[in-house]
C-alpha cells in the first residue's frame, strides 16, 4: 500500500514538472515564433531539452528524466529531432558573447570555468 502511495505521489510530481517544461517551451517557441527540440540524455541529472526557435534564437530546459522531457515537449507541441546536428543545428544564431565563450582561451576569450 505505502509503495503505491509513493509511486503516485512521483508520478504526480513528474506530471507537475513535465507540465511546467511545456508551458516554458510554449512561452519560447511563443517569443521565437516556434521551435524545435532535441533530447540529450545527461546522466543522473535527467535530460536537456534543447530548444531552437524560428529566429534562430536557442536554449536549454533540464528535466529529472528523459520521460519527463518527453512528455513535457509531446504536450508543448514542438517538432522533436533525434539528433543535434544538419539543418537543424544549422539554424542557431550565435552572437560575439557564444563564440568567445567558446573559444575561451584558445582565442583570448574569457576562460569557461
Amino acid at each position: 500500500m505505502a509503495d503505491t502511495q509513493v509511486d503516485e505521489k512521483q508520478a504526480a510530481k513528474a506530471a507537475r514538472r513535465a507540465d511546467k517544461l511545456a508551458r516554458q517551451i510554449g512561452s519560447f517557441a511563443k517569443e521565437h515564433g516556434g521551435a524545435e527540440g532535441q533530447i540529450a540524455y545527461i546522466g543522473q541529472r535527467g535530460a536537456r531539452i534543447v530548444l531552437v526557435g524560428e529566429d534562430g534564437g536557442w536554449g536549454d530546459l533540464v528535466a529529472p528524466s528523459h520521460a519527463v522531457a518527453k512528455s513535457a515537449v509531446e504536450k508543448s507541441g514542438i517538432t522533436v529531432h533525434e539528433d543535434f546536428d544538419g539543418e537543424f543545428a544549422a539554424k542557431v544564431k550565435t552572437g560575439p558573447y557564444e563564440w568567445t565563450r567558446m573559444a575561451g582561451i584558445q582565442l583570448g576569450g574569457p576562460k569557461n570555468g
